[in-house]
């Protein structure tokens, strides 16, 4: 067990002591650690021994005085230095399962540990979890962290998750809630599975636990080509959607006039199936779960109208084109057609097919390197939104940024936020 160290940050302390990239952190005051959480604990100090081991098997120990809350200036590979816990379950929609082969290594990975939920947000069953996961999140005060909970009814839980032990999830969630954790929920929602009356049970199940539970969030199920011998599964209709949507708004509602919070939140696939419009943005709370999709749309909306409110006339240089996938179409091309008729430009919001996934995938995070390729008209300056590309600038592919901008007859950019979009659209 063993951290291996990806980088140094430049006049760290890390830096003075010679410590290289590629070498290894064996242990810290004479003990291993697990992961960059202990590590942070044990390193908590005025001085700290460290033993390194270098490319060539040879270990030195590393003598380091600094202030408590000093930073090593080291970053690691992973943040989990023994192995990461894998789920176990065999849920009826996993979209792991659903992956088409030749994607990113990454995508593969089906990761269900505590200390990456903590670290990144990443969700959690609780199913694979032992007493002492638990009494180290509760004694160190791992908070907040994101469970996947997909039902509170037991029986249903377990027939989604096909594990018999899935039915403990709520002792488990008022164990960490009773011990001041602090948890935020994600329901993957199923037609026929866990909707209509099971959804409604664990809505009023997790809300009785807010504030300890702090928000609820309901995706619906993503279907790809790639179902063979998985569980039957088909997406919802635009009138289940909409019925989804008039039910949470009255939660919502409810939530709001008791707590002045939404509580429940939908995936924005949900209003944009059902031709409903999006809550105004105060009923989104600050976005706490932007990152799993809930509110990209409405975040998107609000940006790019306060940007509106200090841009001047201008002519554009070169028309752009931003690719987009088809769910967010609908809503983004009319908002370009006003501001083009406003400014005399010609830019364009191009709408994506997901043909990598099957056609039936619409959202613009999930969308192929080869796909965008297919849609762009050349010769134009390629606005590609920043969600398309992981951290390392890979396409879900596995195709890299600089493949794509190789392949393209054009100029590439990205653009992270609405106003950076709209700042590239105004360039002369």
């Amino acid at each position: 067990m063993y951290g291996l160290i990806s980088g140094v940050k430049p006049r760290s302390l890390a830096e003075a002591a010679e410590i290289k990239i590629g070498e290894k952190l064996l242990s810290i005051n004479g003990a291993p650690v697990k992961d960059i959480i202990e590590l942070s604990f044990a390193a908590a100090d005025y001085t700290i021994d460290l033993e390194i081991e270098n490319a060539k098997g040879e270990s030195r120990s590393i003598h380091i005085e600094k202030a408590p809350d000093e930073d090593l200036g080291l970053e690691f590979e992973s943040a989990v230095f023994d192995r990461i816990k894998e789920c176990y379950n065999k849920c009826v929609f996993c979209f792991v399962d659903q992956m088409i082969p030749g994607m990113r290594k990454g995508l593969y990975v089906r990761d269900d540990d505590y200390r990456l939920s903590f670290l990144y947000g990443n969700f959690v069953t609780l199913t694979n979890m032992k007493d002492e996961d638990f009494d180290r999140i509760i004694h160190t005060h791992l908070t907040p962290l994101y469970v996947s909970v997909h039902a509170t009814d037991p029986v249903v839980r377990c027939k989604m998750m096909n594990n018999r032990f899935a039915g403990q999830l709520m002792e488990r969630i008022h164990r960490l809630v009773d011990a001041g954790i602090q948890i935020h929920c994600q329901i993957v929602c199923c037609p026929g599975y866990n909707d209509g009356k099971i959804l409604e049970k664990s809505f009023y199940d997790l809300y009785e636990l807010y504030p300890g539970v702090q928000t609820m969030a309901v995706v619906p199920v993503g279907i790809t080509k790639n179902r063979e011998k998985l569980a039957p599964m088909r997406g919802f209709t635009k009138d289940e959607a909409a019925s989804i949507v008039d039910m949470a708004t009255k939660w919502q509602k409810k939530c709001r006039k008791e707590t002045g919070t939404s509580f429940i939140h939908l995936g924005d696939e949900f209003y944009l199936l059902a031709e409903k419009a999006f809550p105004p943005n105060s009923w989104y709370d600050g976005f706490p779960q932007l990152e799993n999709g809930i509110g990209l749309t409405r975040n998107f909306l609000n940006d790019w109208a306060e940007c509106l409110k200090t841009m001047k006339n201008f002519k554009p240089k070169e028309d752009a084109v931003i690719p987009i996938g088809e769910g967010a179409y609908k809503v983004l091309a009319p908002l370009m057609d006003k501001f083009n008729k406003k400014f005399g430009s010609n830019h364009a919001f191009i709408c994506v097919k997901n043909e990598f996934f099957g056609g039936r995938v619409n959202v613009t995070g999930l969308l192929t390197a080869q796909d965008i390729l297919k849609a762009l008209p050349e010769n134009k300056h390629a606005i590609l939104p920043a969600i398309v590309l992981n951290t390392d600038k890979l396409f879900l592919d596995d195709s890299s940024y600089q493949e794509f901008k190789d392949a393209y007859k054009g100029r590439v950019s990205t653009a992270e936020t609405a106003r950076e979009l709209l700042t590239q659209l105004v360039e002369r």
